[in-house]
């Protein structure tokens, strides 16, 4: 987690060797409401679809 510009809390998923690999799209005034989103993350991730939107 880190505070973006205008000081608002972001979040990034990062691999075993520190990659970056998402970045959180949302930015939350209170640190609390961050947390709330990661843990979301953590929790519904594994059970997530994939939509390839390359085909068509």
């Amino acid at each position: 987690m880190y505070t973006d510009p205008a000081g608002k809390f972001r979040s990034q998923l990062k691999a075993a060797n520190g990659e970056v690999v998402a970045v959180g799209s949302e930015a939350y005034e209170a640190k609390s409401g961050a947390l709330k989103g990661i843990d979301s993350v953590k929790r519904n991730a594994a059970e997530a679809g994939i939509d390839d939107l390359t085909q068509g």
